[in-house]
């Protein structure tokens, strides 16, 4: 049983395959529609928001954030699509004051090709489910860990994924040109995506909140 985890970055996506729950293989990809395109995978874990709020904030994002403590500003509230919409942060801002008495973070806004990349095909594929990698990270650990762009964050998260089964050679291939958090990242991910597979996952919240179309709003871990 394939599974993968995928995360963000700037030229594009990086996906882990996990076979059975071990490595079988590391991608980089320009397009999130490459990876929807996969036929033989059962869940595709992705470290972007998969259903946007009607207003204000997901549950999931609250819930996450609550569970990380120091490392809560690691997780970014998810906007609504109308603000996600605008055409600068500057008018995602004051329309988010506007509509919703809240505004929007710079870094939430930043994310907004990406989100609204995912948003779409994410819509009508049942394999795709919301992870947040430092969530998996806290349950693979019981703790948060220190930041990932330190030596000392970067070993402590490829040890916790070794002691899972999830063992990254030294080769990735073209993966290996990512910046090596966002390799980590993807591959936590994968873990909680092969958790779902196997219908063992936990979700924040249980059950998922949904949004007006009717979409399950939730990280799973």
């Amino acid at each position: 049983m394939k599974v993968v985890g995928v995360d963000g970055w700037r030229k594009g996506w990086v996906a882990i395959t996990l076979d059975n729950g071990r490595f079988a293989a590391a991608d980089a990809y320009t397009d999130i529609a490459e990876i929807f395109a996969l036929e033989d995978v059962a869940v595709v874990g992705i470290d972007m928001p998969v259903g946007l709020p009607d207003e204000c904030h997901r549950r999931a994002d609250i819930a996450a954030k609550a569970v990380l403590g120091r490392r809560a500003s690691s997780v970014f509230f998810a906007p609504p699509r109308t603000v996600l919409e605008a055409d600068s942060y500057q008018e995602a801002n004051a329309l988010s004051k506007e509509r919703f008495g809240i505004g929007v973070s710079a870094q939430s806004y930043a994310l907004r090709n990406k989100i609204l990349e995912v948003d779409t095909p994410a819509a009508d594929d049942r394999r795709v489910f919301e992870v947040h990698p430092e969530v998996t990270f806290w349950m693979l650990g019981g703790n948060a860990l220190p930041s990932k762009k330190t030596w000392d964050g970067a070993q402590r998260r490829r040890r916790l994924l070794e002691r899972s089964g999830v063992f990254l050679p030294d080769d990735l291939g073209s993966a290996g040109l990512v910046p090596v958090d966002d390799v980590l990242d993807a591959a936590a991910v994968s873990i909680s995506a092969f958790r779902i597979a196997r219908d063992v996952a936990e979700s924040r919240p249980d059950p998922p909140e949904r949004n007006s179309a009717g979409r399950a709003m939730a990280i799973w871990y």
